[in-house]
């Protein structure tokens, strides 16, 4: 089977391949902390989710960074007025995303770099920029000058005559050549000073610009070029091509060779959601009015495609929680069924049909919602065949493995257990010093610890992969 991803770059779906057969690089662009957040920001932080968990089942080895913006001018504010440090003002908003994560079983990346972490990386790349022209000081401010990277505008397919400032960069209110140029280094003020948010450069003491954090942060642990780079659809412009102009112009090389976007979520009034409009919901929010977190996870990432507006609403999300529990029984039922002496011809090729064009949902640019309609369609039809005593062993061991499959991706039909992901991973590494230092009667002891506790190890030539195996397929 071949995975094929919807590049925003090329505009068509291409077939992915990596730069280094069986490992993906893959940056995605995390929360800003000054806030909760909201059900828009999770949807995108889910597709990642998505992203990651395909190209896992797919036989790679992903390193996936995703940063955590601690600095910018609403955080500066925001600390301002509380009369804080940024650092302790962020530190709540910190804490509460990785719980919201935690509880719609986001598996953790390898790396969550902090902006405020990484300055030195950023003051290199800008000087860099400005021995090569790229980047030029005004008045203790630096910028990136547009007019010397001529790719300006290809990913967001652009017209450069009719470039006006975006959001962001029209917040930067500071002297400049042109309008479209965007700020790389800010210069430190008083107020700056007193929270914390001010260092040293070689170009005067300041602070960095929003779009510098991420080309610093994605080279230092990712290295020049990414594999895949992932966002929401807000993000391509300006952040994402002014990460690609800043990134190639200082590295020489291309940033990312596959770019995908997640749509925007609608409130109920079919708006874009959005914390600095001031209206905007919260995990918290939905939890606090009965919704299961895992209703919500089936819903932002199994209800439509990723590159599909949707809309959140109350009936949504209570479509989504029964899809939910008809998964569960099914799976529940299965498992507690004891089989038939004899296998359903007919339930084995429709089974079998649908494991494949399931998967072959999953590859063509991660249709998941289309990939979950047919297994809803199986659901009925294996339980009329349970409801006349027709599934087999055969049967009973396919469909486990389907359900096996399904929920490597949606994660909403096992008992939770915190800290899985992290713990697997160790335990997988502990297992590769076993093997090397011969000892393989821990390696083969790791394997059948982790089985019974419904974790199956595949190794392979690209690496070791896991999976969670629905309980009852543990034996």
């Amino acid at each position: 089977m071949t995975l094929r991803l919807h590049n925003t770059l090329t505009g068509t779906k291409d077939v992915f391949e990596p730069l280094e057969a069986g490992r993906v690089r893959m940056y995605t662009c995390g929360p800003t902390v000054w806030n909760f957040a909201h059900v828009g920001n999770l949807r995108a932080f889910l597709f990642y989710d998505l992203v990651r968990r395909h190209l896992r089942v797919s036989g790679y080895r992903v390193t996936h960074v995703m940063n955590l913006t601690d600095i910018d001018d609403r955080i500066l504010d925001q600390a301002m007025h509380a009369g804080t440090t940024i650092a302790d003002f962020v530190q709540p908003y910190a804490a509460a995303f990785f719980e919201d994560m935690d509880s719609l079983r986001f598996e953790r990346a390898e790396h969550y770099p902090r902006a405020t972490e990484h300055i030195p990386e950023m003051v290199d790349m800008i000087s860099t920029l400005i021995e090569q022209d790229n980047a030029y000081v005004a008045d203790g401010d630096v910028y990136f000058r547009i007019t010397s990277f001529p790719k300006y505008g290809a990913l967001s397919h652009l017209d450069r005559a009719g470039l006006k400032a975006g959001a962001r960069v029209a917040t930067d209110k500071y002297d400049k050549e042109s309008v479209s140029d965007f700020a790389l280094w800010k210069k430190a003020h008083p107020e700056d000073e007193k929270l914390g948010a001010a260092w040293d450069a070689p170009f005067g003491r300041g602070r960095p610009g929003w779009h510098i954090e991420c080309s610093a942060m994605s080279k230092r642990y990712l290295g020049d070029t990414l594999d895949i780079h992932a966002g929401g659809v807000d993000l391509m412009f300006p952040h994402h091509e002014n990460e690609i102009a800043q990134s190639e112009a200082a590295n020489h090389k291309t940033f990312a060779r596959v770019w995908l976007h997640s749509e925007f979520l609608s409130d109920a009034t079919g708006e874009k959601m959005s914390k600095s409009a001031g209206g905007f919901t919260t995990l918290r929010n939905l939890v606090a009015a009965g919704h299961d977190p895992l209703a919500i996870r089936f819903f932002l990432i199994a209800n439509a495609h990723y590159r599909a507006r949707v809309r959140l609403s109350n009936e949504a999300l209570h479509a989504a929680g029964e899809q939910v529990r008809r998964l569960r029984e099914f799976a529940d039922r299965v498992r507690r069924t004891a089989p038939a002496q004899r296998d359903d011809a007919q339930l084995a090729e429709k089974t079998e049909q649908v494991r494949t064009g399931y998967r072959e949902a999953l590859d063509d640019d991660l249709n998941l919602p289309q990939g979950m309609g047919l297994v809803f369609d199986l659901v009925r039809e294996a339980n009329t065949a349970l409801d006349a005593e027709r599934m087999g062993p055969q049967n009973k061991a396919v469909l486990e493995a389907l359900l096996d499959e399904v929920d490597a991706h949606l994660d909403v039909l096992r008992a939770d257990e915190p800290g899985l992901a992290e713990e697997v991973e160790r335990l997988i590494a502990e297992r590769e010093d076993a093997r090397k230092a011969r000892d393989f009667a821990r390696a083969d002891q790791i394997r059948e610890d982790l089985k019974r506790r419904g974790i199956a190890l595949e190794d392979s030539k690209d690496g070791v992969r896991w999976r969670r195996l629905i309980e009852g397929a543990r034996s």
